[in-house]
């Protein structure tokens, strides 16, 4: 009878036929096991043995007595055997008759190497870097471990986490239309419950210092408060001084309001259906920003319908205040930024200069000592975060133990606005 390649199948050596006694199967599959540890193997114990197995391994080793009912058997001794009796080393047997070897040792190295590499890469993303306090949420990602085993796995729902939080806050979707046009189209990717939902808010509560949601309503309340899930009415930014040209219902408004010296209100609305709107280098070459509402009605009451263009976020900014700054930027103007000494004050701070082209505006640590040495009792300034911008500024926090907030530098803000406004003042106004 011939082979499928039309030769006559071939016998084994009768050396190879003595390695193939089904007594000899414990040695050759215990053999496996040591070998592929990937760690030095110099004897391999075996038992306990039955009285064939003993007597098959004495034939093999050529021993004049049976040996023990637990063994412990010399690698070099059976590798003299296997080569006298086929001309082929252990590992080549043990392959041929069990499988191929595998290497445990290099496996776990290997796994571990993944593991550090990919733990790496997320502490070092830009979106992480970016806004410090993401950090903590990384190393919270680090403690769980990989996801069902798997670092691939695991990189990609921290890319698709990452895509999410550099995409925030929203533009008042729906939550299945943001995680569409995000995601490339997965609509049901951020539904409560799935682990890049369940990842997603665990880095939003780290950021906002919450506790991580458990109820389907807190849940809600984090996306909104993100500016997903939320609507166009309910996203506000102040404004002040901003005078922009055109015809547009947001020039308009925010025109109006600046002639009177009042702050204008603006809806997401107003910001993403601005109409007509034109800002020249003459007038408006830098816009302000600050944290609290309190500074801006500050700056009203001193400089009136003089007052130079001033946003505030209100404290962390919604998508209302995000795409403003953005357009305010695309037009032309530099973005200056200033809020609170405090540790969410810093993580505002480094979310502004993340999500727009704003620059800090008085928030380094030589601004924080300054303040402090006026107002030296303050609160404690809470979880303190690194500042991206000055690398001093969260040693200095540390150091004095002392918030600042925004309102006990209000005229050293304004002060600087002071500049500004003379400089708009039109010729021959008081």
């Amino acid at each position: 009878m011939t082979s499928a390649e039309g030769t006559l199948p071939t016998e084994p050596a009768p050396g190879e036929a003595t390695l193939r006694r089904p007594e000899l199967r414990p040695l050759w599959d215990t053999l496996h096991s040591r070998l592929s540890s990937g760690r030095p193997v110099t004897h391999v114990r075996l038992g306990p043995l039955d009285d064939t197995q003993r007597e098959a391994l004495a034939d093999l080793l050529g021993l004049d007595r049976l040996p023990a009912v637990r063994p412990s058997v010399p690698l070099t001794r059976l590798e003299e055997a296997v080569t006298e009796l086929s001309g082929r080393t252990v590992r080549e047997i043990v392959s041929e008759l069990v499988g191929p070897l595998g290497d445990r040792a290099g496996e776990r190295r290997r796994q571990r190497d993944e593991r550090a590499e990919l733990w790496a890469w997320l502490a070092e993303h830009e979106t992480v870097r970016a806004q410090p306090a993401l950090s903590d949420w990384a190393a919270t990602c680090r403690a769980a471990g990989v996801v069902a085993g798997s670092v691939e796995h695991t990189r990609t729902l921290l890319t698709d986490a990452l895509k999410v939080l550099a995409e925030l806050p929203g533009q008042a979707e729906p939550l299945p239309v943001f995680a569409a046009r995000v995601l490339g189209g997965r609509t049901h990717a951020l539904d409560d419950g799935t682990p890049l939902s369940v990842l997603v808010l665990r880095a939003l509560a780290t950021l906002y210092d919450t506790v991580p949601p458990q109820s389907a309503a807190q849940r809600r309340a984090l996306w909104i408060r993100a500016g997903v899930a939320d609507d166009e009415l309910s996203a506000t930014v102040l404004v002040g001084g901003l005078r922009p040209a055109g015809d547009g219902l947001l020039a308009r408004v925010a025109t109006a309001c600046a002639g009177a010296g009042q702050a204008a209100c603006l809806t997401l609305a107003h910001v993403r259906y601005p109409g007509e709107f034109v800002l020249s280098e003459a007038s408006v070459p830098v816009v302000h920003v600050v944290e609290n509402p309190s500074v801006l009605a500050l700056a009203l009451r001193r400089f009136g319908p003089c007052c130079p263009p001033l946003v505030c976020t209100s404290g962390w900014p919604n998508s209302a205040a995000v795409q403003l700054l953005r357009m305010l930027a695309d037009h032309g103007s530099a973005l200056r930024y200033h809020g609170d000494f405090d540790g969410e004050g810093i993580r505002i701070a480094a979310y502004v200069l993340d999500k727009t082209p704003a620059r800090p505006w008085r928030m380094t640590a030589a601004d924080y000592r300054a303040a402090v040495a006026l107002n030296p009792c303050g609160p404690q300034p809470g979880r303190i975060t690194e500042a991206p911008w000055d690398l001093d500024l969260a040693e200095a926090m540390e150091e004095h133990g002392t918030a600042v907030v925004e309102e006990l530098v209000a005229e050293v803000l304004l002060k600087d606005l002071a500049g500004t406004a003379q400089r708009r003042r039109r010729p021959g106004r008081s």
